[in-house]
C-alpha cells in the first residue's frame, strides 16, 4: 500500500505510476483501504467491483494522462458495461450492455474505476439522501449534507478515498457538492462532453457529465480526455487552441468580471458568512490585478424559476414513462414522492408549456450574454449557504403527504395548472430552488461554470465560489481556477483538516 497516497493528485499519482515508483495495484490498495475505513460512516459509494479493479491493475490500463490512477462513477448517467446501475431509486436495478460514451473516454484515459458513488432519485433534488441507499456525510461533519446530486463522488474526493470521480450537473449537480465539499467542480459548456449513445442532450442540454477533483489540473486534464465530436450529437462546439491542461498552466490575461450577488430565486437569504467570502475573493482578485466590477444579468427571476421548473419536470415524466415501460407499473410505486409528483406535473403539462419555457430559456441566455459581452466572467457564490443538516432538504412527512394527496387527486383531474396557479409548487420546490439560486443560470443559459473552495465557515463547513464564463470558454476559468490555486487561497481538504 501507497502510504502517500492522499498527497498527490491524480496527475500526480499518473506520473508516479509511469515513472515505475508505484504500480497501479499499489494504489488500488491505499483506494480500497481508504474506502474501507471511510465509506461505513460516510455512505459515498454505494456499489463495490474491487476484483474487476484488480483484474484490469493486473492486466494492464490503457496508456494515458490517469493511467493507474483510482477511480469512482456516480451511479447515474455513466453506464458502465457489465455492473449494476440504480439511479439513486428503489424502483432501478439493472445491469448495463455498454459503456456510455463519455466512460469510454474515461476508460481511455487509464483511470481504473472499481465502484459506483451514491445520488439522489434521478438526480432530481440537491441533496443525496435516497430511501434506495440512504444519506452520504459531508466528510467535514457528520450527519451534514454533502449536497447533491453527485454528492457521493463529492464526499469520496473530498475524503481522500479517490482524487476525482465522475460526476454530472443540471442544476448544480457538480458545482453544489463540490462547493459543500471543498472540492473542485466544472459543469463543461453546453455540447462540450458526450452524453451519449442512449440520450443526445438531458434536460434539453441542461446537464452535462464531467468529474469532480482536488486539482484545477485534473478537471483539466480530464477534459481534454472526454471532450470533443459525438457521433449524433445535437451539439458541435469549437475545440479550445491547445489543451485544457496547457490553459490551467498558463496565467490568464487581465480579466474583467462581474461580480454577481443577487440570487435568481425569489426570497433567498445569502449567508453573511457566503458574503464575506465572495467579497473577500473579489479583492484577491483584484490584487492579481483583475477588474471586479458588481453587475446582474437582467433576468426576470418569477419567470426563471417557473421555466425551469417545467422542463425538468417534462423530463421527469419522460424518466418514469421508461420505467414503467421497460419494468412495469409495479416499479412506479417505488418511486419518491417527490419524483412521483414532478413525474405528474410534467404529464398534466402541454407542449406548449414546454415550448414557451425553452423560449424563457433563450431570453436568460440572451440577456447572459449580453452581459458577458461587456464582462470577460461572472464571479458568484456557489450556493447561498453552507452545508445543512440532513433531513432538511428533502421533503418532510408533511410535504409527501401532500404530495402523495396531489398524486391521488391528478388520477381523476389534470393538477399542473393548478399547482402551479396555486403557489404549491413554488412553496414545496422553494428550499430545494432557493439553495440553487447562483448554479441554475448555468444550465439554462449552457455556460461553463466551476466552483472553487475558497472558504470556511465557523462551523467548520466549506464555501465554494462559482467562475462563469463565456460560452465555450472552458480555458479562461480554468486558467483563473488555477492562478487563484497557485496563490494558496484553496481550502484544504477534509483529510487534511
Amino acid at each position: 500500500m501507497f502510504k502517500e497516497y492522499t498527497q498527490y493528485d491524480a496527475i500526480g499519482l499518473a506520473e508516479l505510476v509511469k515513472s515505475g515508483e508505484v504500480s497501479a495495484k499499489e494504489l488500488l490498495e491505499s483506494a480500497i483501504a481508504r474506502a474501507n475505513t471511510l465509506n461505513p460512516k460516510m455512505n459515498a459509494i454505494i456499489h463495490r467491483f474491487d476484483a474487476r479493479a484488480y483484474n484490469a491493475a493486473q492486466q494492464g490500463l490503457p496508456d494515458g494522462a490517469f493511467t493507474g490512477v483510482p477511480f469512482l462513477l456516480k451511479d447515474l448517467s455513466f453506464y458502465f458495461e457489465g455492473e449494476p446501475i440504480t439511479m439513486g431509486s428503489r424502483s432501478i436495478n439493472v445491469v448495463n450492455k455498454h459503456d456510455s460514451e463519455i466512460v469510454k473516454r474515461m476508460k481511455a484515459s487509464g483511470v481504473n474505476t472499481f465502484g459506483k458513488t451514491n445520488t439522489p432519485e434521478f438526480g432530481l433534488i440537491i441533496t443525496t439522501e435516497p430511501k434506495a441507499h440512504g444519506p452520504t456525510h459531508n466528510p467535514f461533519k457528520k450527519g451534514y449534507s454533502s449536497g447533491g446530486s453527485s454528492g457521493g463522488s463529492a464526499a469520496a474526493v473530498a475524503s481522500g478515498i479517490v482524487p476525482m470521480a465522475g460526476a454530472g450537473d443540471g442544476g448544480g449537480s457538480i458545482r453544489f457538492p463540490a462547493a459543500w465539499c471543498g472540492a473542485v467542480g466544472l459543469k463543461p459548456s453546453r455540447g462540450r462532453n458526450p452524453f451519449g449513445p442512449d440520450f443526445g442532450e438531458g434536460w434539453d442540454g441542461a446537464a452535462a457529465d464531467h468529474v469532480i477533483t482536488r486539482t484545477v489540473r485534473d478537471t483539466a486534464a480530464m477534459l481534454d480526455a472526454t471532450s470533443g465530436r459525438e457521433i449524433g450529437a445535437p451539439y458541435v462546439i469549437a475545440a479550445p487552441e491547445g489543451s485544457f491542461l496547457q490553459a490551467a498552466m498558463r496565467a490568464p490575461k487581465q480579466l474583467t468580471i462581474a461580480l454577481h450577488q443577487q440570487p435568481l430565486i425569489a426570497n433567498t437569504t445569502v449567508d453573511k458568512e457566503v458574503l464575506a467570502v465572495l467579497e473577500r475573493t473579489a479583492k484577491q482578485l483584484e490584487s492579481m490585478g483583475h477588474r471586479v466590477v458588481p453587475a446582474e444579468p437582467n433576468i426576470n427571476i418569477e419567470q426563471f424559476w417557473h421555466d425551469f421548473i417545467v422542463v425538468v419536470c417534462a423530463h421527469t415524466a419522460f424518466t418514469i414513462d421508461n420505467v414503467e415501460r421497460n419494468f412495469g407499473a409495479e416499479h412506479i410505486k417505488k418511486l419518491e414522492p417527490q419524483t412521483y409528483n414532478m413525474a405528474m406535473l410534467g404529464r398534466s403539462l402541454s407542449a406548449a408549456d414546454l415550448v414557451h419555457a425553452k423560449h424563457g430559456w433563450h431570453n436568460s441566455q440572451h440577456q447572459t450574454g449580453l452581459l458577458l459581452e461587456t464582462y470577460d466572467m461572472i464571479l458568484s457564490p456557489t450556493v447561498p449557504t453552507t452545508a445543512v443538516k440532513h433531513g432538511v432538504l428533502p421533503p418532510s412527512r408533511v410535504d409527501e403527504m401532500l404530495m402523495n394527496t396531489s398524486g391521488l387527486l391528478s388520477k381523476g383531474i389534470n393538477m399542473g395548472k393548478y399547482t402551479f396557479s396555486s403557489g404549491m409548487i413554488e412553496k414545496l420546490s422553494h428550499p430545494v430552488l432557493s439553495k440553487m439560486a447562483f448554479t441554475i443560470l448555468g444550465n439554462v443559459t449552457g455556460l461553463p461554470a466551476m466552483s472553487i473552495p475558497m472558504g470556511m465557515s465557523k462551523k467548520g463547513l466549506p464555501i465554494g465560489m462559482q467562475l462563469i464564463g463565456r460560452m465555450n470558454d472552458e480555458s479562461t476559468i480554468l486558467s483563473l481556477a488555477a492562478e487563484i490555486e497557485r496563490a494558496g487561497w484553496f481550502t484544504k481538504p477534509a483529510f487534511e483538516k
